[in-house]
């Protein structure tokens, strides 16, 4: 009864944020409310929530500190060179911007953190997408998919998880399934590739002066795209000028959702704001690698990190009380949209391990499994990581269903190494999980409809972990 349960909420859930009938903050509060009820544990509601909260609070601290100190990095111009950068080496195309994303969100990845690898990402190419009237959907989607890959770094969680659980070396996971997954983000690559290759049919590709130029107000001319990020048809004020496109389809500026939105595009680039502060880059650059190596390397805890540095970096930028308080407020609605996402997915969890629900759900996944797949453990850990992973967290699947799964495989003389190599697989679709904090930082500052993100991603993650799980075959890796 709990295995149903358990789906059907999960199910609820999903169907609910992708039809949009319900904001992902209410959905992830109402629906295991209304099912802990069901469970008949109602009474006990309040305590799932409180050890959910609990667990997640280091998390959204983090967040919220961590959007407060890159918003300030932004807000100061320690971006504007990279974004110039970027811009000038894509020349405004479409296809190479995309490319470049997940180039640069596989870079950033390196530091571990799914957080700040969306954070750094979006603040460097929001701009690019918004000024050239890309699908913002394909940025979150190829980032998504970028650092699912590199997550697998052992600092980054889920391999050092998977050595935890089955008393294994890291290292001794990780470095056989090299190429494996060098294949998958070659993958990642080539599918950043042919989605931009998709928007620069659409859009054409612009020039370095056109993307420059002053905006001015007019009406613009919605064009019919391909579904990924434009609205169709019609005629909407969007308060600015136009950029010509040069390509077969009319540009918009509606977001992924749909829905019109102000162009704000390259307000980053604006070398006239009064936030700048070019006296103080070098230290705000050394701030921020200062603050990343000491994340990569330990030395304190990530969520006490990020509150010394927004509070470094707002007191010797911004040392005016007012001027604090004015930054501040500017990144409030993303501070308390990322947190409040964050602590509504702590009710979600909370009710799935509190009532039982994941445990019955991973043990009803290990008992079908035909016995004549044993010797074929290994691939079928690969498989059932895709939606394990998606719908239960890394701990609950590394620590919870991976021994139970590793046992069944030792019987048929599969190793607990392959077991622990399979386990990684499905990390690309866990990076755009509902029950992921760093996903919601990431729709949250792309400004992009979490529904939408996940009727665009999910197929194509699926498809780079199922790349991957190939490519571990073949090397015999898996």
């Amino acid at each position: 009864m709990l295995t149903i349960l358990g789906f059907t909420m999960i199910a609820t859930f999903l169907v609910l944020i992708m039809l949009k009938k319900m904001s992902p903050i209410a959905a992830l509060v109402l629906i295991p409310a209304l099912f802990c009820v069901f469970v008949g544990k109602g009474a006990k509601l309040g305590d799932y929530v409180i050890d959910g909260v609990t667990s997640l609070a280091p998390t959204a601290a983090m967040l919220m500190f961590a959007i407060v100190y890159f918003g300030v990095m932004i807000d100061v111009g320690l971006f504007d060179p990279i974004v110039r950068g970027i811009l000038k080496f894509c020349k405004a195309d479409p296809l190479r911007i995309v490319v470049g994303t997940a180039v640069l969100a596989a870079i950033v990845s390196l530091d571990g953190d799914g957080s700040t690898t969306f954070m750094i990402t979006v603040s460097a190419m929001y701009p690019l997408y918004k000024r050239l009237k890309m699908s913002l959907v394909v940025m979150t989607g190829v980032a998504a998919m970028a650092n699912g890959v590199m997550n697998t770094l052992p600092w980054g969680g889920p391999t050092a998880r998977a050595a935890t659980a089955l008393k294994l070396d890291a290292s001794d996971i990780f470095v056989p399934m090299i190429p494996a997954l060098a294949v998958g983000l070659l993958g990642v690559f080539v599918l950043s590739y042919v989605l931009g290759r998709r928007e620069r049919t659409r859009l054409g590709v612009l020039t370095l002066d056109e993307v420059l130029e002053p905006q001015e107000t007019e009406t613009v001319l919605v064009g019919a795209g391909t579904g990924t990020g434009a609205t169709k048809g019609g005629s909407v004020d969007l308060g600015k000028k136009a950029v010509s496109t040069g390509g077969s389809g009319s540009g918009t500026d509606a977001d992924a959702d749909g829905s019109e939105e102000e162009d704000d595009g390259f307000a980053v680039l604006d070398p006239n704001r009064a936030t700048l502060r070019p006296k103080l880059y070098w230290f705000n650059a050394l701030l921020t690698l200062t603050l990343l190596t000491a994340m990569i390397m330990e030395w304190l805890p990530i969520p006490v990190l990020f509150l010394l540095g927004a509070a470094l970096a707002l007191t010797v930028n911004f040392p005016h009380m007012p001027d604090q308080k004015a930054r501040l407020g500017a990144h409030a609605e993303n501070v308390l949209n990322v947190s409040g996402m964050v602590f509504a997915a702590a009710v979600f969890t909370g009710v799935l391990q509190g009532t039982g629900m994941v445990d019955h759900m991973a043990t009803w996944l290990v008992d079908i499994i035909p016995a004549s797949m044993g010797p074929h453990m290994a691939l079928v850990t690969g498989v059932l990581s895709l939606p394990l992973t998606y719908f239960m967290s890394n701990d609950g699947f590394y620590f919870g269903v991976l021994p139970v799964l590793a046992e069944a495989g030792a019987a048929h003389g599969v190793t607990p190494l392959e077991m622990a190599r399979a386990s990684l697989v499905g990390q690309p679709l866990h990076m755009s999980s509902p029950l992921v904090p760093a996903v919601y930082v990431l729709v949250g500052m792309a400004k992009v409809e979490f529904g939408d993100h996940t009727r665009f991603v999910v197929k194509w993650a699926a498809l780079t972990c199922l790349i991957i799980l190939g490519a571990g075959l073949l090397f015999g890796i898996i």
